[in-house]
């Protein structure tokens, strides 16, 4: 069976810093483009980076300079760095796998908080 696993998330501070992992198995990892979506209450859900296999990035405008994704193909791992948290990054975070005709796989989500 296909699993996205999320850790890392938490309660952290203005200005701190988190990083994110996602353990995966099942597939082929290195056949699946990996991604960080992020959705918050009342927000509408947005794709916050990008990594394929060859380690081609892409980022949104409002985490660019802030967070870095990476992948480890040996650990079948891909992660998210965040620096400079802001409140507004506060949400639910899920992993994900892109395959071939957009077949895609969801971690379950792991919650960041940035708050005083």
């Amino acid at each position: 069976q296909v699993q996205l696993v999320e850790s890392g998330g938490g309660l952290v501070q203005p200005g701190g810093s988190l990083r994110l992992s996602c353990a995966v198995s099942g597939i082929i990892f290195s056949d699946y483009i990996m991604g960080w979506y992020r959705q918050a209450p009342g927000n509408q859900g947005e794709l916050v980076a990008t990594i394929s296999n060859g380690g081609l990035t892409n980022y949104a405008d409002s985490v660019k300079g802030r967070f870095s994704i990476s992948r480890d193909n040996a650990k079948k791992t891909v992660y998210l760095q965040m620096n400079s948290l802001k409140p507004e990054d506060t949400a639910v975070y899920y992993c994900n796998a892109r395959g071939a005709d957009s077949i895609t796989f969801w971690g379950q989500g792991t919650q960041v908080t940035v708050s005083s």
